[in-house]
């Protein structure tokens, strides 16, 4: 059996040129507001791969910084204005914030039109009736390599380990929207070997290195890892998964840098761009 490698880059390239291709062609462009909030170095770096996107896109970026002391009335009158704004048509709130703030309260706050985080509890109750809406850039993104690769998911068993809002939760809801047979592992999970033997397709977002090993899975899988560990004492990032050792039994597996990463960024322009569409055809 051959094993290929899911490039991330490769797919998000292609999307990048399809969002770049439309946003030339417009007068008005889109908008994106971000708003910050501390001195969170992994965010800052976020932050900055954003901007850095959007300009590259012709996509119009602005960001509103706050210290951690800003209070929760603040950042609500700032969505306010923010979902007012006819300028800006996608509105994100960057996280981790402070544990003083009500991150529901604020997702909420945000229009479900510009949400185009997919956190706003409208558009994940669509997504659970598999309405049209904003999904999450993660999970999407993962959507958008299967089919790339042409991996069918219809009628499949996939595993996903991790029921983050972020990744797990939206991530099972959109393999189940596609027909696929769909069990959902976390930390309280019994037998978590013998679950995800059972995969044909196992995801894998715990945040844990190297977490899932070569006799958790079976022969012919196809393996996404959504892990980014930063590995004290080295500069490498390591996935959730065992690469080196887990590969050689997989059909599919992306690798951790250039697999997941490079989608989720490509895939929250490609949600500003259905913002402004639908924003601009109402």
């Amino acid at each position: 059996m051959q094993m290929t490698i899911l490039d991330g880059k490769i797919v998000a390239n292609k999307l990048k040129d399809e969002i770049k291709e439309k946003v030339s062609s417009l007068e008005i462009k889109p908008g994106l507001a971000v708003i910050c909030i501390g001195d969170n170095p992994a965010s800052k770096i976020y932050v900055k791969l954003k901007r850095k996107m959007c300009e590259e896109l012709g996509i119009y970026i602005e960001e509103h910084n706050y210290d951690e002391n800003v209070t929760q009335d603040e950042l609500l009158e700032l969505i306010d204005d923010l979902n007012e704004d006819d300028s800006i048509h996608g509105i994100l709130l960057q996280s981790p914030i402070p544990y003083h703030l009500n991150i529901l309260e604020l997702f909420d706050r945000i229009s479900p039109k510009k949400d185009v985080d997919g956190f706003n509890s409208v558009n994940v109750g669509k997504l659970s009736q598999g309405q049209d809406c904003f999904v999450p850039c993660t999970p999407l993104g993962i959507m958008r390599i299967l089919k790339e690769y042409n991996i069918e998911v219809e009628g499949k068993n996939c595993v996903v380990v991790g029921r983050s809002n972020i990744v797990g939760r939206p991530m099972a809801q959109l393999l189940i929207n596609a027909n696929a047979t769909v069990t959902v592992c976390h930390s309280k999970t019994k037998n978590l070997s013998e679950i995800t033997k059972t995969a044909d397709i196992l995801i894998v977002a715990v945040g844990k290195p190297k977490f899932i090993t070569a006799d958790m899975v079976k022969d012919g899988v196809t393996v996404v890892d959504v892990g980014i560990n930063r590995v004290e004492g080295s500069k490498r990032i390591k996935g959730d998964v065992d690469f080196e050792n887990v590969k050689d039994k997989c059909e599919f597996i992306t690798p951790v840098p250039g697999g997941v990463g490079p989608m989720t960024i490509i895939t929250l322009m490609g949600n500003l761009l259905k913002a402004y569409e639908d924003l601009t055809n109402d």
